[in-house]
């Protein structure tokens, strides 16, 4: 008797080549079924995770459509909502004094850098892929010239039209916290501006940035400000706490090492001397510009200092 290698049973001798042979045979048969098997099982699996997958991206690039879809109509709604505001009519002035102001406002708040140093409007945003940025023209032959008292205040300190819908690009969170006196004397001195021709406002974004818009995320100026916040009042000129108050709030864009971060370079704190020459032929010298040097800060050093001193209680 022998033993099969195979299946180990226990076969004659001339038995045993035959045995081997069914063995073999058998042993091939299940190690086919076994692979049939397992073959089948991976194919299964396979076509699970392509399933799984492919309904995935499907149910995600439905998201996506759906999501964009409601952007692009949110940002519609949006840009032609109308937003009340009470009216503060502006008051227009003739006095030099007033007009030098006015005319040191418009350089240091970087009024020039959309509209241009003569108010005709100017393109400062085209990066040639889809985003293109035109300030519009605010000379008495533009945009303005049916401009009521009241709509100067609506538009600069609450960024919203005559008609009552939002201005799409306008820094009016920056300009919301403007004393009456410097508002008049701004607008005084763009009214005085000779009539030019000039181009209209363009606001043209990709798709991208008007879902985004449409969805929040990036917000216009009317949306950051309160509209129901009275004026600030008048500060005296001066190394003090609320003129600093006054500075730091007018000033977010200001490059002042305690002041928050540059969005516009060439803005400075309102209250501080241009320190350099390519504004100084600009900027005219009067009583409340600071002269340059280190003590012109300290304004803004106040204001920092005494919100140090409150979170330190």
């Amino acid at each position: 008797q022998e033993v099969c290698d195979i299946c180990h049973r226990v076969w004659r001798p001339v038995d045993s080549e035959v045995a081997t042979h069914r063995c073999l045979e058998f042993r091939i048969r299940r190690l086919k079924g076994n692979w049939i098997v397992e073959s089948k099982k991976r194919d299964a699996t396979m076509k699970r995770w392509i399933k799984w997958t492919a309904s995935g991206a499907m149910l995600l690039g439905a998201i996506v459509i759906g999501s964009a879809a409601s952007g692009l109509y949110l940002a519609e709604q949006k840009r032609n909502r109308t937003i009340d505001i009470k009216p503060r009519p502006v008051a227009y002035t003739t006095d030099a004094q007033t007009i030098e102001r006015g005319r040191y406002l418009y350089a240091s708040r970087s009024c020039s850098y959309c509209h241009g140093a003569q108010g005709t409007g100017r393109e400062f945003v085209n990066d040639g892929k889809g985003t293109r940025i035109v300030g519009p023209n605010i000379t008495p032959a533009g945009v303005v010239a049916r401009y009521q008292p009241e709509d100067w205040n609506s538009v600069i300190r609450h960024g919203v039209k005559p008609n009552g819908r939002p201005v799409l690009v306008m820094p009016s969170e920056d300009y919301n916290r403007f004393t009456n006196e410097d508002l008049n004397a701004l607008v005084s001195y763009v009214r005085q501006f000779p009539p030019k021709e000039g181009g209209q406002a363009v606001v043209d974004l990709p798709h991208p940035a008007w879902v985004l818009y449409g969805l929040g995320a990036i917000p216009d100026a009317a949306s950051r400000i309160d509209h129901q916040l009275a004026p600030s009042r008048p500060t005296a000129a001066g190394v003090t706490l609320a003129n600093g108050q006054y500075v730091a709030n007018m000033a977010p864009a200001a490059p002042v090492p305690t002041c928050r971060a540059a969005r516009f370079p060439a803005r400075r704190p309102i209250g501080l001397q241009p320190q350099t020459s390519v504004l100084a032929h600009t900027v005219p010298t009067a009583p409340w510009h600071a002269t340059p040097t280190p003590q012109a800060l300290w304004p803004c050093c106040a204001r920092v200092s005494g919100l140090t001193a409150h979170r330190s209680r």
